[in-house]
């Protein structure tokens, strides 16, 4: 079988390079020149400043050697040295905590969501640098703005890089087959779809185990879907409610058309192999496991079976998703902040970043309004659909506000727990309720 990547896994220098190189000159190619009247911030750079970046680990290979080569050019530029370390994704948040709390480590750390609202007495204000990065390029996209600004406030404690998001991956042939052109937008037609595929021998499948993107993904989609959240828009805990009642009972209905074995204690790569395997028709990933299929030989039919469109929007007005983001933030230990400041406006600046974009094949996506005109989103047809993931409407936490307690939450999996239970049989949607409104009270203590 095909060498599956997850969504926080590297895909190899040589499948990164061919999907590169058969983009030919097309990706080379600078298209955003933004608003050359916006004068930028002056940053008087310290004496004798060198810098320290720590951000979580590549992607595809490009992604590292385009931000370093543009790291070098503002050695090049400035005369600070700057030091980039690249970790896993599993441990940039626990580096992070490290950084905060014993003032001391990374000058920068480009870290993921929430991270500079948890930390926020720890950092800088990148406000000059990412109302002069709006000003020139059209404008910062909704999760951008969301995971950018402290919360009722026009501060900026960090700076969003891009972020990626998992619409529904699924086989045509196989939707076709049960009588559908493409998969429907409503939740009752998903679920008739879904049943179909069942019956066809041609499943869906959802993670519902402790998956940190696609459990906690899925976990969501259901409660935005239906209109829930774990919290109001006050931050006080309102799980218990009967759109989270609604979401539960639509789960207990669309389980059992998932692939045999169910998705209970599904991981993030399990949906990967099992669709790579032919035994998984429907799912939810980022762009990984398109290009993971279409770069290896023996799964090309795969990906040239392979369509993606947006979840079921149920009541929302817009996608349910709200994107993995990339999220920059200076602390304030730093004893070079214009300088970390200066390295990070010079990386959004679009000879650096629309090149950086355009490596990444479509797995980050802008938060930048006017790099919706970058090369890799006209690349691929299949890719273009990951252009938009930062407008769409949503965040970890929804419908409250940014803090350590929402990321709490996600990192518990309540949600996904609740949902698991109701799946496996084990609660009835009332009382997993119950626990997930008990369980969140504790986090959020409110």
């Amino acid at each position: 079988m095909a060498n599956i990547i997850t969504r926080r896994s590297i895909l190899g220098a040589g499948a990164g390079m061919a999907a590169l190189a058969a983009g030919g000159q097309a990706l080379a190619q600078n298209r955003v020149q933004g608003d050359a009247s916006v004068t930028a911030p002056r940053l008087a750079i310290e004496n004798g400043a060198t810098l320290r970046v720590l951000r979580p680990v590549r992607f595809v290979q490009p992604d590292e050697e385009v931000f370093r080569a543009s790291a070098a050019r503002f050695t090049q530029a400035t005369g600070v040295q700057v030091r980039v370390d690249f970790v896993g994704w599993e441990d940039i948040n626990q580096q992070t905590a490290v950084t905060a709390n014993t003032g001391a480590g990374p000058d920068i750390i480009i870290g993921f969501n929430e991270a500079p609202h948890i930390y926020a007495d720890k950092l800088i204000e990148v406000s000059d640098v990412a109302e002069y990065l709006g000003r020139k390029y059209g404008g910062w996209m909704f999760v951008g703005e969301k995971y950018g600004k402290r919360h009722n406030s026009n501060n900026w404690i960090g700076l969003p890089f891009g972020g990626t998001a998992g619409p529904l991956v699924w086989r045509k042939s196989a939707v076709n087959e049960v009588g559908y052109q493409s998969p429907p937008t409503d939740l009752p037609g998903f679920l008739e779809m879904c049943r179909r595929l069942r019956r066809a021998n041609k499943p869906a499948g959802f993670a519902l185990g402790n998956a940190v993107g696609d459990g906690n993904g899925f976990a969501n989609w259901l409660m935005w879907s239906h209109g829930a959240g774990i919290t109001d828009p006050a931050g006080a805990v309102s799980v218990n409610s009967p759109q989270t009642l609604a979401a539960l009972n639509y789960l207990r209905e669309l389980y059992p058309t998932f692939v045999d074995g169910g998705t209970i204690s599904w991981g993030d790569i399990s949906n990967n192999q099992a669709y790579a395997a032919n035994s998984l028709f429907v799912t939810s990933n980022g762009v990984s496991l398109y290009f993971a299929l279409k770069n290896d030989p023996a799964t090309r039919a795969i990906a040239d079976d392979t369509e993606h469109s947006v979840m079921p929007l149920g009541v929302a007005d817009s996608w349910p998703s709200a994107p993995l983001t990339l999220n920059g933030m200076v602390f304030r230990h730093s004893r070079f902040p214009n300088a970390a400041k200066a390295f990070l406006l010079h990386m959004m600046e679009g000879e650096q970043y629309e090149p950086w974009l355009n490596a990444n094949l479509g797995y980050w996506a802008h938060p930048l309004t006017a790099f919706k005109d970058a090369a890799v989103w006209t690349s691929d047809p299949k890719v273009a659909i990951f252009r938009d993931s930062m407008n769409n409407k949503f965040w970890n936490g929804y419908r409250g506000p940014l803090s350590e307690a929402s990321g709490q939450a996600n990192a518990e999996y309540v949600l996904v727990q609740m949902f698991a239970s109701v799946a496996a049989g084990q609660a009835t949607p009332e009382a997993a309720m119950r626990e997930a409104e008990r369980r969140a009270r504790r986090i959020f203590r409110r």
